[in-house]
């Protein structure tokens, strides 16, 4: 069974969530870096990553498919259910990176607060089917390894 084929199996966002967060957890961990987990589940960040003596306050999500092909996308907003509604609140501030797992390639990327948009970031995994090549978030920039190898070497 995929990985895929798997996460449908998981018919609620939260488990998928979990999923996400663990496979996450043991490839940083795979990658000799510290990971640490807050004691309460109402931070705004899922994991703080200690590389090189710096730590990082990390929001993990899972990528989704996008509207256009060769693309992912995932949430750059938390939502929570209130009684009186929803609240929506970005993670300006409050976080460093968004770990996003792209179940479809089994890929993880590290995206900074700064690159994320306000509430929705798209990665391109293939190039587009007008060749546009301008302001494209190109998976390859956020892979795991890549920033990984960029924040250790300063």
């Amino acid at each position: 069974m995929s990985r895929s084929e798997q996460y449908d199996r998981l018919d609620e966002p939260q488990k998928r969530g979990q999923a996400t967060e663990a496979i996450v957890t043991a490839e940083l961990i795979a990658r000799d870096v510290s990971v640490l987990t807050p004691a309460y589940d109402n931070e705004s960040y899922d994991l703080v990553v200690r590389i090189d003596d710096k730590f990082y306050r990390l929001q993990v999500k899972t990528a989704y498919e996008g509207k256009n092909d060769g693309t992912v996308e995932f949430r750059t907003r938390s939502v929570r259910t209130k009684s009186d509604g929803y609240e929506r609140e970005g993670y300006q501030g409050k976080i460093d990176y968004f770990a996003v797992f792209n179940v479809e390639k089994e890929e993880i990327y590290l995206v900074s607060i700064e690159d994320a948009a306000a509430t929705t970031t798209t990665i391109r995994y293939e190039p587009a089917a007008n060749n546009n090549r301008t302001n494209v978030n190109w998976h390859a920039e956020y892979r795991l390894d890549t920033v990984l190898c960029r924040l250790r070497s300063g």
